[in-house]
């Protein structure tokens, strides 16, 4: 996915320690990122600890993340200046892939591995396997383009009917049951979604899934099994084509909500819809549990909260490793990288880029988990 001007928000650390947990790959293989500006919470000198890190260090996947790993890489890589970083961000699916077929140091993916995933991975990971590191979460997005209309609020059965092709206009009943105060036109519902395997999709379609079976009759998938609608590559290419659609719908991470494009309120059940934001987020991340095992970390989310104030439509991207054979020339600079991004001061940084930090308690063991990588 692809990045552009990050939106600085502070995040009181106290609310973080009582908070949940997130993350996010799978995007557009055209998404190319860069983080705007300096963060003010760059690390300081010397506080990174860039040990025998030298060298290229190759990694792909999730465009979700990449505006994260893009601000990551610039305060890194200005430590541990005999390091380069090279995250191609070509979605969840690729990346994958580039990791199972040795072609990357790590991945990063919207969605934790499958059990074929694990084993393939043990052909690259001498005597070891790939693991899922929680690292990065936010909200995902869903952003909307229809002249006129400032707020809309649209609850998980009305976007299952959309993205399913059955709800096809603005100024259906349904939509207007849910805004009575919107001027909604009569124009055609333009819905995209994600032309390339993405963990962004299986995020959003679990919630669906999840929230909407009734409506949403799919079994989920980094791959779009809908039918109708348009295609984008990444979450940059959807946000892209929101932006210059009027009458047009689309789901990405809400870094992409950039420029002036406008954002759906979730009816979620409880009193009051829920903003996409990543205090919202966070909120709802705090009821994730670790179900992988050993040292992998993969989190189920629950997509169903009906909590104040929390938006259930997450994702968390994962940085995908191998736990033990990793290659000897690329091991000290993914160890390094990964101590830092897991490390106070790189989850500092989520906040100010429209990220949510993973909660206290998982990253934890995130951190115990990259000093343990061999």
């Amino acid at each position: 996915m692809k990045l552009q001007r990050m939106n600085r928000r502070a995040l009181a650390l106290g609310a973080l320690a009582v908070s949940g947990a997130l993350a996010l790959t799978a995007c557009g293989s055209d998404d190319t990122g860069t983080s705007s500006g300096g963060s003010s919470a760059a690390a300081k000198p010397g506080s990174i600890k860039c040990d025998d890190a030298k060298g290229q260090l190759l990694a792909d996947g999730s465009s979700a993340q990449k505006n994260a790993i893009d601000a990551w890489v610039k305060q890194f890589t200005a430590a541990c200046q005999g390091t380069q970083i090279n995250y191609k961000g070509g979605g969840s699916g690729a990346g994958v892939t580039a990791f199972t077929q040795g072609q990357v140091a790590f991945a990063g993916s919207d969605s934790a591995l499958k059990p074929d995933e694990v084993t393939a991975s043990k052909k690259v990971c001498t005597g070891g396997q790939g693991i899922d590191l929680p690292m990065v979460g936010g909200p995902i997005a869903v952003g909307y383009n229809v002249n006129g209309v400032d707020n809309l609020v649209l609850d998980a059965a009305t976007l299952a009917k959309i993205f399913n092709n059955e709800i096809t206009n603005w100024n259906d009943p349904q939509i207007k049951k849910l805004n009575p105060d919107a001027k909604l036109p009569d124009l055609k519902i333009q819905a995209f979604h994600r032309s390339d395997d993405s963990g962004t999709t299986d995020n959003f379609t679990k919630y669906l899934i999840d929230t909407a079976k009734k409506d949403w009759p799919y079994d989920g998938g980094k791959t779009w099994q809908a039918k109708g609608g348009q295609s984008a590559s990444g979450s940059s290419g959807v946000a892209q084509q929101v932006k210059q659609t009027n009458g047009a719908i689309g789901y990405f991470e809400l870094s992409y909500a950039k420029d002036g494009l406008k954002t759906v309120d979730l009816d979620t059940g409880a009193a009051q819809p829920v903003k996409a934001t990543v205090e919202n987020a966070t909120k709802a991340i705090s009821e994730a549990k670790v179900v992988g095992t050993g040292k992998d970390l993969a989190l189920e989310l629950n997509y169903g909260t009906k909590a104040e104030g929390a938006y259930p439509m997450v994702l968390v991207t994962y940085e995908i490793v191998c736990d033990k054979g990793n290659k000897a020339e690329t091991l000290p600079a993914t160890k390094a990288f990964l101590r830092y991004i897991a490390s106070e001061e790189g989850q500092k940084i989520l906040a100010e880029a429209d990220y949510a930090p993973i909660p206290a308690d998982i990253i934890s063991q995130v951190r115990t988990t990259v000093e343990s990588l061999s």
